[in-house]
């Protein structure tokens, strides 16, 4: 055993993780899975473990695509995680940047935009969760700081197989292969 609390939750970032990041990704139909991502989250699923999901999108800020479109694609994630057996918990969204179009999501350091912890904090009460009982999974040293922040562990996934990555980084914490 690790000697670390049971995890009951796994906080990811979306792009560069889940689905693949082509840079301001809203479009359902843009929508590309990293590999072992469905597999992954269908696991931490069956084994009772809690998938949320915490996602800068200053995309919205920036009027390349309002929130509704947001919603949409998160829609499409469910949908094709829901083929393999999985479903996010919860999403958790910051659409807010410095340099917002619209004065609604204009700020200079929103609490939730990683690499502040808000999200994460949210999503810990939201749910009653330790800290040490989550961890978060991202692709960027933003996402690996937010955590922190919120005294989470945090992964820095670099690509390749998540269901592998995660399998090899939480070791006996990752559920194990059903039988």
């Amino acid at each position: 055993m690790s000697g670390k609390a049971p995890l009951k939750a796994v906080f990811f970032d979306r792009d560069g993780v889940l689905n693949l990041d082509h840079g301001y990704v809203c479009e359902p139909e843009r929508l590309d899975w990293v590999d072992g991502a469905r597999q992954a989250v269908a696991a931490l699923n069956a084994a009772g473990v809690k998938v949320l999901v915490v996602t800068n999108q200053s995309g919205v800020a920036r009027g390349y695509f309002t929130e509704a479109q947001v919603d949409l694609f998160h829609d499409a994630l469910q949908a094709g995680l829901a083929e393999a057996g999985g479903r996010i918990d919860a999403f958790y969204v910051a659409p807010h940047h410095e340099d917002a179009v619209d004065a609604r999501y204009r700020h200079p350091d929103h609490p939730d935009r990683k690499p502040n912890p808000g999200m994460i904090l949210r999503g810990l009460a939201d749910w009653s969760l330790a800290p040490e009982e989550a961890v978060l999974v991202g692709d960027k040293g933003s996402d690996v700081e937010a955590a922190r922040r919120a005294g989470v562990e945090g992964l820095r996934f670099r690509g390749g197989d998540l269901l592998a990555f995660l399998r090899e980084s939480l070791g006996d914490r990752f559920p194990p292969n059903p039988s």
